[in-house]
């Protein structure tokens, strides 16, 4: 007799963009920072970029130091091109929401941001734990090392984001990166601005 658990019940494949956003310099910055100038920034920028993510359909995955990682085309209705439209304009529309901004303490910052499209295994159950360990699969690793090598105040993303969302996003091509743990370089491609009716910061 063959015994189902939950989890695997629960768990499912798909195709989803994950979303990873940065403070540019945020080392050199909160090192002359007391501890809770520290939270209080950290709290009003995870703010920020988290109404954002909601705003165009998203899930906030997890924050660990100055990063934030989101999900999107996660539900149970499946991939569909849009939402990884959506992930694009939300990083957009965190920059422009950001631009000139002063956080708490009456710091400004800069972001980058980074998106992969791939597939994941889904566990819908963490999305009421915070969403914490909501999906596992190589495209995190691949949307964190695009983020680390995104110029300040730029989006970047994969190949297959790309690809899904050409119609959609204005893209401009960058110069392949080599990233550690990858045995090809990564393709590269700067989002302008969308091609569609939508305005940044309306997902």
């Amino acid at each position: 007799m063959t015994i189902i658990t939950t989890a695997a019940v629960q768990e499912r494949r798909q195709t989803v963009t994950v979303l990873f956003v940065d403070i540019v310099g945020f080392t050199a910055l909160v090192d002359r920072l007391d501890c809770a100038e520290v939270r209080a920034l950290q709290r009003d920028y995870f703010s920020a970029v988290a109404g954002v993510v909601r705003d165009c359909g998203g899930i906030v995955e997890k924050y660990v130091g100055d990063a934030v990682m989101a999900v999107f085309g996660a539900d149970e209705g499946g991939f569909e091109p849009e939402a990884a439209a959506s992930a694009v304009r939300a990083g957009l529309s965190v920059q422009e929401a950001l631009r000139g901004r002063l956080l708490a303490g009456g710091h400004r910052v800069r972001t980058r941001v980074g998106l992969a499209t791939g597939e994941v295994i889904v566990d819908p159950l963490m999305a009421f734990d915070g969403g914490y360990g909501m999906i596992s699969g190589s495209v995190v690793a691949t949307a964190a090392r695009l983020q680390a090598y995104a110029p300040h105040d730029t989006v970047v993303v994969c190949s297959a984001t790309r690809e899904v969302t050409d119609e959609l996003i204005a893209y401009q091509e960058l110069p392949p990166v080599s990233v550690p743990g990858k045995s090809y370089p990564l393709d590269l491609w700067r989002a302008l601005q969308p091609q569609s009716v939508r305005l940044v910061g309306a997902c």
